[in-house]
């Protein structure tokens, strides 16, 4: 799941960015360790765990388990149907792709030479690009969050860790997949030089440890919409990413973004597969889960990063990747009216009346947000710059 973006209401109303924020989010989250003054009766440099290392910047009422038990039988009625038609989905890893493939080889007598080459190409790549990337590549590495949220969802959770169900296989393997991504992006990171890495690297400890609030309410029915959802948003940002690195003359790097964009295609058939078969089997309740995902909007994996710095590390992020066109509130509408037609959701018939209104609301909303979209953009001033951590402070705009 990689470049999930998020925006200012005002500016861009399909995403999720509550409009009360509590103060400043540094003193609630800070890892680093508390020293005692010097008259303190405390001993000097004595480290002290905080009360509360870590919680929530965007803080919502918190559903659990909202679906009845009767329909969490339907997802142990598809154990079966998953196996034959989801799994499929799966490579071996004889046959998958691995980091290595794409990065010099460091038992090589060439390897030097390749990550000088490496490092050069590199140069031609604008700092906006690699906020961008860094981005990107640091909320692919907050994989086990994503883990975790498969396993709240009942009745297709991984019971013990190793369980053999259709489902839970599925969850560890698309983990095993996905985690080669941030593998990849960053160890080319790493290689090019060109980012703070101990930067980055407290940034990607923060987002693990705060984790996240999609609001899927551990109901499988929420979180695969969630996830056909996002799987959509990865592979276009990992698409747009590969494109402007092909423009500023890096093709390499823009066959290591290709080739994660086609991994997360592969993964949103799957996802989309199995909302597609909800439908089949109960498109009342589908839908209204789908209306209920949307009013809600999408909140996105990484709505959480933070780098000890930045409290809007994650809307500024975002600023930059809608400014470059890496993902935008126009994907975000794109991807809703694609599911939309991939579901179809308009012919669906026999629904109760609160099916009809959800009905009607998925089908017209990617158009108000484009209209919305583009009044925003005619009222937006000129974006400021501001300094990313992750590029030393340098200054970027928004």
């Amino acid at each position: 799941m990689a470049s999930r973006m998020a925006f200012r209401p005002q500016a861009l109303p399909c995403f999720s960015c509550p409009s009360k924020r509590r103060n400043a989010r540094s003193p609630r989250v800070s890892m680093a360790s508390t020293v005692g003054s010097s008259s303190s009766s405390a001993v000097s440099n004595k480290v002290e765990t905080p009360k509360k290392p870590f919680s929530q910047q965007d803080v919502h009422s918190q559903v659990t388990h909202s679906l009845p038990p009767q329909k969490i039988e339907i997802f142990k009625s598809l154990e079966d149907w998953a196996e034959n038609n989801i799994l499929v989905h799966l490579k071996p890893v004889e046959k998958c792709w691995q980091p290595q493939d794409f990065l010099p080889d460091p038992s090589s007598e060439g390897f030097y030479e390749e990550v000088k080459e490496l490092r050069e190409r590199s140069k031609e790549i604008p700092d906006d690009y690699f906020v961008c990337l860094v981005g990107d590549m640091i909320t692919e590495e907050a994989l086990p969050t994503y883990q975790t949220m498969l396993n709240t969802l009942d009745g297709v959770r991984d019971e013990t860790g190793a369980s053999p169900t259709s489902w839970a296989i599925w969850t560890r393997a698309w983990t095993a997949e996905e985690n080669r991504h941030g593998d990849l992006l960053n160890k080319y990171l790493y290689l090019s030089g060109r980012v703070d890495m101990k930067q980055i690297e407290k940034t990607i400890q923060y987002l693990i440890g705060s984790g996240m609030d999609p609001r899927t309410e551990n109901n499988p029915y929420l979180g695969f919409i969630y996830t056909s959802f996002q799987e959509r948003a990865t592979f276009v940002s990992h698409g747009n990413t590969a494109r402007l690195a092909k423009e500023h003359g890096d093709l390499k790097l823009a066959q290591i973004c290709g080739i994660i964009a086609s991994d997360e295609k592969r993964h949103e058939t799957a996802y989309t597969k199995i909302v597609e078969k909800l439908f089949e089997i109960d498109p009342n309740g589908t839908v209204l889960a789908f209306s209920d995902m949307m009013k809600k909007k999408i909140s996105m994996p990484a709505h959480l990063m933070y780098d000890g710095r930045d409290d809007n590390l994650f809307g500024h992020f975002s600023a930059v990747a809608q400014r470059l066109g890496i993902y935008t509130a126009k994907d975000y509408a794109d991807i809703l009216e694609f599911l939309v037609t991939r579901w179809k959701i308009g012919d669906l018939t026999g629904l109760s009346g609160e099916g009809n209104k959800a009905q009607d609301f998925v089908c017209t909303l990617a158009p108000r947000i484009r209209r919305l979209e583009e009044r925003a953009q005619a009222r937006a001033k000129q974006a400021p710059a501001i300094p990313f951590s992750w590029i030393y402070g340098r200054e970027v705009l928004l």
